[in-house]
């Protein structure tokens, strides 16, 4: 697959197959995010896998009353409901969750973890792989409960969660709205 293909292709997928990710190509992934360029090359990231059934299901629970407690979002009576629904996994049941955080304070920790993520989903996406950045997973992950699950430091900061698995069906194409552009000359 050339990157053009990968760009207009990737899509963010929820639903996965039981199969597991091979650790060679969970390593290759993250070789391909860690190409990214980082603020003054300072390169102050770590990639977090868990691929622990018990774990992923504790940071889904964790995760859903965590966004219950402290989200405006959870405020809407949709994500309530979806939130407090048992059966919901916000890990989507995906073998795989891969987390980029910065490890070092920095301006652009945020942008340079965002860099990596984006390479990683598109080398998966290349490999035939389907991922998801998991936004209802950032605030758990980000405090002394989240990162001791992650067995980060303090200083640690959780920025992208993204999960990684063997799609069930492809993704369908997203409409993409005409960008607005301004021509400043």
């Amino acid at each position: 697959m050339d990157l053009k293909e990968a760009i207009y292709g990737r899509r963010a997928v929820r639903e996965y197959t039981a199969e597991p990710v091979d650790e060679k190509v969970l390593r290759q992934l993250i070789d391909a995010a860690i190409q990214a360029p980082s603020a003054v090359n300072q390169q102050a990231w770590l990639f977090s896998v868990v691929r622990d059934k018990a774990l992923l299901a504790r940071i889904s629970t964790e995760a859903k009353a965590h966004m219950l407690k402290t989200s405006i979002a959870a405020a809407s009576h949709h994500f309530q409901s979806v939130l407090s629904n048992p059966e919901f996994d916000i890990l989507y049941h995906a073998p795989v969750l891969i987390v980029i955080s910065a490890v070092a304070e920095s301006p652009w920790a945020l942008e340079d973890c965002s860099l990596a993520a984006e390479n990683l989903m598109l080398a998966a996406c290349a490999a035939g792989l389907g991922t998801c950045w998991i936004g209802f997973a950032q605030g758990w992950l980000g405090t002394a409960d989240g990162k001791a699950a992650l067995k980060l430091s303090s200083a640690n900061l959780p920025v992208a969660p993204i999960i990684v698995g063997h799609p069930k069906t492809a993704a369908a194409p997203v409409p993409r709205k005409a960008p607005k552009i301004d021509w400043i000359s």
